[in-house]
């Protein structure tokens, strides 16, 4: 039989191979707008250097086809993810938590930035997996992010001792309504380069487009959509097929991630940041009566870009630095932003699949103290995970 298989195989794959797949305990989870697989840190190998090949193996990457079929990733950036949770290292937490961004098509592995969506399922996980130990009716977990360093907040409601998953508050981009899950980046300015503006400028000019770099949650660059002279309400399908668009964004954001200090060189820059982010007033472009009804909704019309791809929606560490740079004078996320805020609370984003309220919260120094975003998250299987090795 096996020499019978070998003769029907086809030209170049005729190697068979009996061994078994690896297994660990997993689990995995949507989280916002991107879902990931989560592993227990003690569940993993004590060497960190073996990491890499079970994230590729479990996550289906890299995949030339760029689909991950092979895999639980989801063929974008979106879902092409993994969460380390364990015990926590920083006194001010009660776990730790590990952000891994993996390449669809490339090998890629990033440890290089936070993920706002993910962390919203990160609490939720501690307290389903038994990490944490939630009241009666309601949680609070306080998560370090290790790959920031950053403390985030995390509050959500409890059923019989899991995190709630049905609810009445919605998130655009996710059909269906869940139980809310509210985070409070606390102190998040300088999450990679210890500083809100890292290059010591509201505005720098990259390829002759203006441009402001600042670091909160995660390091992002904000760029005018009128100056590189296209709509801000592009979908992500138009921006990827706009000619040029993605190369000139991604020269600008290379550009600027030398200049923030994240990598020596442009070829250095890490692909999950600096994050870049297309911004507009909204009711200025063409699509007239579509503009203003958004007009009325939206202050800020955003288009973010993650790991080289338009995101369907907005990462929040990108919503976070948005609400934070509309508050510094100058900027080029406070010269378009609409004066009359939609709510008082916070800043109205309108991204490619809907709205999102985001809040920062300064001090009388001007120093920023917490960010503040609301999202949903739930548990969609937990079991064993196979790879091959």
């Amino acid at each position: 039989m096996l020499r019978q298989l070998r003769q029907l195989a086809p030209p170049g794959s005729r190697s068979l191979s009996t061994k078994k797949q690896h297994h660990l305990p997993a689990a995995y989870y949507r989280g916002g707008t991107s879902r990931a697989i989560f592993f227990k840190q003690d569940d993993l190998p004590r060497d960190r250097s073996k990491w890499d090949p079970i994230f590729r193996g479990v996550i289906g990457s890299p995949d030339p086809y760029g689909r991950q079929l092979d895999g639980l990733g989801g063929g974008i950036s979106s879902l092409s993810k993994i969460c380390v949770v364990g015990k926590p290292t920083h006194s001010d937490a009660d776990i730790d938590y590990t952000f891994v961004s993996l390449g669809v098509k490339t090998p890629d592995v990033d440890y290089s930035s936070n993920c706002g969506n993910m962390i919203s399922a990160v609490g939720p996980f501690a307290v389903d997996s038994g990490l944490v130990i939630p009241g009666l009716t309601s949680a609070s977990v306080r998560i370090h992010n290790t790959n920031t360093g950053k403390i985030v907040h995390s509050s959500f409601p409890v059923v019989d001792g899991e995190a709630a998953a049905s609810g009445e508050f919605a998130i655009d981009g996710v059909a269906g309504t869940a139980a809310p899950v509210q985070l409070d980046f606390v102190d998040p300015a300088g999450s990679r380069t210890g500083k809100l503006l890292p290059t010591g400028q509201v505005r720098d000019v990259f390829d002759g487009v203006e441009a402001t770099c600042i670091d909160v949650a995660n390091p992002c660059v904000f760029v005018r959509a009128e100056d590189l002279a296209v709509k801000g309400n592009l979908t992500p399908d138009e921006i990827t097929t706009y000619p040029g668009l993605l190369d000139r964004l991604d020269s600008i954001r290379r550009q600027a991630g030398v200049k923030m200090g994240l990598a020596n060189t442009r070829d250095e820059v890490p692909g999950s940041v600096p994050k870049i982010c297309l911004i507009s007033q909204p009711g200025t472009d063409a699509r007239a009566a579509e503009q203003r009804q958004t007009a009325e909704k939206v202050d800020l019309l955003v288009r973010a870009l993650s790991v080289g791809q338009p995101h369907k929606a907005v990462p929040i560490t990108v919503a976070l630095a948005v609400a934070s740079a509309a508050r510094v004078a100058g900027s080029t996320v406070s010269q378009v932003v609409s004066e009359k805020r939609v709510d008082e609370t916070g800043i109205t984003l309108g991204h490619a699949s809907g709205n999102l309220l985001v809040g920062a919260t300064f001090d009388e120094e001007g120093a920023l103290r917490f960010a503040t975003v609301f999202r949903t998250a739930r548990r969609l299987f937990e079991g064993k995970i196979f790879w091959k090795g």
